[in-house]
């Protein structure tokens, strides 16, 4: 029976060899650097997460940022918990809102809530120490109006630093702050067990 050319090591060293010297060349070309403004949207699971990620990268980094909470308020979650307790003084924390809006029933309290998260969204983003803003949920209080949309992509066109990221997250980004942005990831939903009766846990959702 003849070898598969799969297993070869030989032409698999070969191939990557080749691969190598593509991935050089094409990474070669990539110079710049700037301040990246992010979207992670879409109906999947992961959104918050991942941000959260990059935020805890950031920290790993000696980067100082900072997080706007615009929707989860009295809730407990590891991460505040985490970052308060341990990496406070490198990430400031503000938990602006007061719940999903099914849960305060009181539209004008939220668009309340929303202003004041978006005002000091604006003053950590101009801050030129900070290095990346992560703004949580945003673009719920985007999609029920509760911000304006055009300030909110005017602000980050024209006043963002140069050097600073912005990361924004929620369902149903809207198509101009889609439009601006560097990097749009769109979560999508396949499985989650929410559906099949397992409540939100521990270490998962919080």
């Amino acid at each position: 029976m003849s070898e598969d050319p799969k297993n070869d090591p030989d032409r698999h060293a070969q191939k990557m060899a080749k691969k190598k010297v593509a991935r050089d060349k094409i990474m070669s070309t990539k110079t710049d650097e700037k301040g990246l403004i992010i979207v992670h949207t879409g109906k999947g699971k992961g959104k918050s997460s991942a941000a959260f990620g990059m935020i805890f990268r950031a920290i790993a980094h000696g980067m100082p940022c900072a997080v706007v909470q615009y929707i989860k308020g009295g809730m407990k979650t590891g991460e505040r918990d985490l970052i308060e307790s341990r990496f406070g003084d490198i990430c400031a924390f503000h938990t602006m809102g007061e719940g999903f809006t099914w849960e305060t029933q009181d539209k004008t309290r939220d668009i309340e809530m929303a202003q004041a998260a978006w005002g000091k969204s604006k003053e950590l983003i101009r801050d030129p120490g900070i290095r990346m803003v992560l703004l949580d949920e945003i673009n719920i209080a985007l999609r029920y109006g509760y911000l304006d949309l055009a300030d909110v992509v005017d602000f980050l066109k024209t006043e963002k630093p140069q050097m600073t990221h912005v990361i924004l997250t929620g369902r149903n980004a809207a198509d101009d702050l889609i439009e601006i942005a560097d990097l749009v990831t769109e979560m999508e939903l396949v499985k989650h067990p929410f559906r099949a009766g397992v409540k939100a846990q521990a270490g998962v959702e919080f």
